[in-house]
């Protein structure tokens, strides 16, 4: 407790004035993510505290950040259309992935798996934040200009027959679980589809509309009606708030930029009586546990999101710990990976538990932590406090703050977390991949790829694709350099220098051959071709394996191939210097003494050298 406290005024100061940066930004991820205000402000607050407590960063500042927020964003929305549209029947599932999703960060860190997180492909990543970035821009259009698909009449109208069918197929459903046959009393069928007024259809168009304009292609298939419907007054909040973000920083960066915009956008809104569209109302009061997360919980229901849950848990520890490196170089100090991975798991969890959405270390906030003054645990705790105090007193004026200006700030976030630096690099890359005619570099395609899925299909898969191209490019790039060096395509090489005294009336009967370096699924090809090479007039082959450190399983059955070939041709194989590893293997499966004896195996060439003098006799 005593390090705790060891730097209170600075503490203090650090984490009021991260904790002032993350409340515009946390109702803005909040809205963005389909749950609302609230939900960004319970996560800000419980991933805040319980992340700098128990992490191991100490002057990390944690919360809910953009990649974290997009891939909740299609969470939320895959749920809630799955669930009728309706949020409070989704709700609890929603909140049940994020809580899996902190106990997997929870189990990674027990697990030690931290130290492996920095061997994430640079190329996915990249991808990934620049996928981020255009998301975050192109979704934030619509509200940018007052366009929201729900309030469109015109709109919703052309979903009313859609709307129908779902109502009507939920009906039959409803029906067949409580096991009715329709076809035997479709008058039970039609009494219920009575009861359905124009209000419940109204509702089922309005969700429909919604998911319709959700995401990069919804947005960009509604476009066009926004633009014909532009609301110039959400426009220019929108505008208003990019201009003040970008133009106060010129003059100081002593106060946060995005909160000066907020306070500036909303007073003008609001004094003004503007006739604005504003963000969901914030609840006032303590934030309340939910606990149908337990109540209604089904295996059934949360197995289809498993993998999501996964990639929450990945993303928030790459984002986590990328963000401790930051903090490692500006503070001259040594984070504990695995206990960060804990620590965020445990604020996750939390804020899970009480509607908040999903978060992580947070560079911004970080920097703004330590700049301040900040240097221990204390100044994350007291962010995450501080904006506890302002949902407790500043909830009701909160809720007068204006969507556009929410979205002018996510605007500004979009085209902040994209990687520029990966971007530029593209065209000085090495070209060492070809698709069709044209030459690219590896690392590009992988970045592209997940680029692309990302913006326009599916995060979580991208990211998984991304992953296995790039594994799949590695090995193949491991692979050609491997056997490059590992020299086993010609038969004719030159002589080791105990090899110069080999008799030379045997050079007919006796071929040696050199293995260097591993043999293994990069290799076997050549290594089956030098087979084909062996004449038939060949009594006996030395193989030298000295070099050869490891042997897989590819190269396994490789050399059994070889050994049985050699052994229908009555050719004696001959090993010298048969290291651990590949010996172990070939033990395992009995090529070892089955296929080659003990007899035939050598420790050094000048043992083999006197058994050839021996056993070997001239043919000519």
């Amino acid at each position: 407790m005593k390090n705790l406290f060891s730097n209170i005024k600075g503490d203090v100061f650090g984490g009021i004035t991260a904790g002032i940066v993350a409340l515009p930004l946390a109702l803005a991820f909040g809205v963005s993510s389909g749950l609302g205000p609230s939900a960004g402000l319970y996560g800000a607050i419980f991933i805040a505290f319980f992340a700098a407590l128990f992490g191991g960063t100490d002057t990390q500042i944690s919360g809910p950040t953009a990649p974290m927020t997009a891939v909740s964003m299609v969470v939320i929305a895959s749920i809630i259309a799955t669930n009728e549209g309706n949020v409070e029947k989704a709700l609890p599932i929603i909140l049940t992935v994020f809580l899996l999703a902190g106990l997997i960060q929870i189990g990674l860190g027990i697990l030690g798996f931290g130290k492996y997180i920095r061997y994430i492909p640079y190329p996915v990543v990249s991808g990934f934040m620049t996928a981020i970035g255009v998301i975050i821009l192109v979704t934030q259009i619509l509200p940018s200009v007052g366009y929201y698909a729900k309030k469109d009449s015109q709109f919703v109208e052309k979903f009313k027959p859609q709307a129908e069918e779902i109502i009507l197929e939920n009906i039959l459903k409803d029906e067949a679980d409580e096991g009715i046959l329709v076809l035997e009393d479709f008058r039970e069928t039609v009494k219920r589809a009575e009861v359905i007024t124009q209000a419940d259809i109204l509702k089922e168009s309005k969700t429909l509309a919604g998911k319709e304009a959700s995401g990069v292609l919804g947005t960009f298939k509604v476009l066009p009606r926004a633009l014909k419907n532009i609301s110039w007054l959400e426009l220019i909040l929108a505008l208003g708030t990019i201009f003040i973000i970008y133009g106060f920083k010129r003059i100081t960066t002593a106060v946060p930029s995005t909160l000066v915009a907020l306070l500036v956008m909303t007073g003008i809104a609001s004094g003004f009586g503007l006739n604005y569209y504003p963000i969901e109302k914030i609840p006032s009061g303590f934030p309340i546990p939910n606990m149908e997360i337990f109540t209604s919980f089904s295996l059934g229901s949360l197995a289809p999101y498993a993998f999501t849950a996964l990639t929450l848990a990945l993303l928030g520890a790459i984002d986590s710990l990328l963000t401790s490196i930051v903090a490692d170089n500006m503070t001259k100090t040594k984070h504990k990976p695995n206990k960060e991975l804990i620590g965020q798991g445990i604020g996750n969890s939390i804020a899970a538990f009480f509607g908040g959405i999903p978060g992580a270390g947070a560079t911004i906030r970080t920097v703004v932590n330590i700049n301040s003054g900040g240097k221990t645990k204390l100044s994350g705790m007291i962010a995450g406090i501080m904006l506890l105090f302002i949902l407790l007193g500043l909830g009701p004026i909160a809720s007068k703050i204006p969507a556009a200006v929410l979205a002018g700030i996510l605007i500004t976030v979009g085209i902040g977390v994209m990687d520029y630096k990966g971007l530029k690099a593209i065209p000085n890359l090495p070209k060492d991949a070809k698709i069709g005619p044209f030459k690219i570099s590896s690392e590009v395609i992988i970045m592209l790829v997940v680029l692309i899925l990302s913006t326009f299909w599916n995060l979580v898969y991208a990211v998984g694709i991304g992953l296995v191209i790039a594994s799949l490019m590695f090995m193949k790039k491991i692979g050609d350099l491997t056997a490059e060096y590992s020299d086993i395509k010609s038969l004719k090489e030159e002589p080791w220098a105990d090899e110069k005294d080999f008799p030379t009336n045997l050079s007919e009967e006796v071929f040696i051959k050199h293995i260097k370096g591993p043999l293994f699924f990069g290799s076997t090809s050549d290594f089956q071709a030098l087979v084909k090479q062996i004449p038939d007039i060949a009594t006996s082959v030395v193989i030298r394996l000295d070099r050869m450190q490891y042997m897989d399983q590819s190269g396994l059955y490789a050399m059994e191939d070889m050994l049985q070939t050699m052994q229908s041709k009555n050719i004696k194989v001959l090993f010298v210097g048969l290291l651990d590893q590949p010996r172990y293997m070939m033990e395992r499966i009995e090529i070892i003494p089955n296929v080659i004896s003990e007899d035939a195996i050598f420790s050094s060439f000048d043992d083999c050298l006197s058994w050839v003098k021996k056993n070997i006799k001239d043919n000519n």
